[in-house]
């Protein structure tokens, strides 16, 4: 249990069972009376944000957070698998929970994913990823302006915008937090 003058921004608790996230913390004390701590907290399984206040004698639950490292394995209808590394048990995350994060997973990936009572709420990718491009325009010879990016579709089928040099066939990085190009892969 903490108590209410633990509380802090990006803190992990638990209301009514569900794993919340303080995302903004504000601390007052009136004239007479207790502290007050105002908090806006996060739901990490609906994603609602709501606004709680607590005096400082008040008590919070914990989260029980656990973090595992698991790599990617296969596709399952609308499920992405993944095997645990230590135990090889296997954890079922849907596409609605990887958003368009799943346009970035790819064969034997390292990923890291957060559990709250054995459910899956959240999954870390490796900040880049390297993948093929399958279908892009040739870039115009002599067209040398910088930042001139043209529409590239990628070996899974989703487009991303690369700059003018990149042919197909190239294997370029994207960064996985924004879903944009970072660079070109030197071949060899």
């Amino acid at each position: 249990m903490y108590s209410a003058s633990d509380l802090k921004k990006g803190l992990k608790i638990e209301i009514d069972g569900d794993p919340c996230m303080i995302t903004n913390f504000e601390f007052s004390k009136p004239g007479k009376g207790q502290a007050l701590y105002r908090c806006k907290i996060k739901n990490l399984i609906t994603g609602n944000t709501f606004d709680k206040t607590y005096r400082s004698v008040e008590k919070v639950n914990r989260c029980a957070l656990l973090s595992r490292d698991y790599t990617f394995s296969y596709i399952d209808g609308g499920n992405y698998v993944f095997s645990d590394n230590e135990t090889f048990e296997e954890a079922l995350l849907s596409e609605e929970l990887l958003g368009d994060l799943k346009h970035f997973i790819v064969d034997d990936m390292q990923v890291e994913i957060l559990f709250h009572n054995e459910r899956a709420l959240d999954i870390t990718l490796p900040n880049f990823v390297e993948m093929i491009v399958a279908e892009t325009e040739p870039g115009a010879r002599g067209d040398t302006a910088t930042n001139v990016m043209k529409p590239a579709k990628l070996e899974n089928g989703f487009e991303i915008n690369v700059p003018i040099f990149i042919n197909e066939g190239d294997t370029i990085r994207i960064d996985t937090r924004t879903g944009t190009y970072a660079d070109r892969v030197a071949k060899g």
